[in-house]
């Protein structure tokens, strides 16, 4: 339902319900207004529903750390939260460096561009 009409969301039963038993931290709201502020208020809303369908599924705890981890780098976009759902469990050890020197022999001399530069010093003018 919230998926067609996401204006409902604000208003909602379950959303009041959620604040009284305390499963909707400060952080949602937030991040739920930085949504708005970026993609208008439906648009913001709709992100904000499909973010809580997401934590359905990873964990409501996974995903209020994704979107701080969001907000502290300065980002607020669906996306990106679920970027970082994604990409929190797969700290892989790195890998060994490999030999690239067989590669140089594709290294090929910078192009001169010193006409370009002339030509386009005379449009300027």
């Amino acid at each position: 339902m919230l998926e067609w009409k996401p204006g409902t969301l604000a208003g909602s039963k379950p959303l009041e319900q959620w604040r009284k038993v305390g499963r909707w931290p400060a952080r949602y709201d937030r991040f739920w207004e930085e949504l708005i502020h970026r993609h208008g208020k439906q648009g913001g809303t709709r992100q904000m529903i499909g973010l809580l369908q997401v934590g359905k599924v990873k964990g409501y705890e996974r995903l209020q750390r994704a979107m701080e981890s969001a907000l502290a780098s300065g980002c607020s976009d669906e996306a990106a939260v679920r970027y970082l759902l994604t990409a929190e469990g797969e700290n892989r050890p790195p890998t060994e460096a490999m030999e690239v020197g067989w590669l140089g022999r594709y290294e090929r001399p910078l192009p001169v561009m010193k006409e370009y530069d002339e030509l386009l010093a005379e449009v300027a003018r």
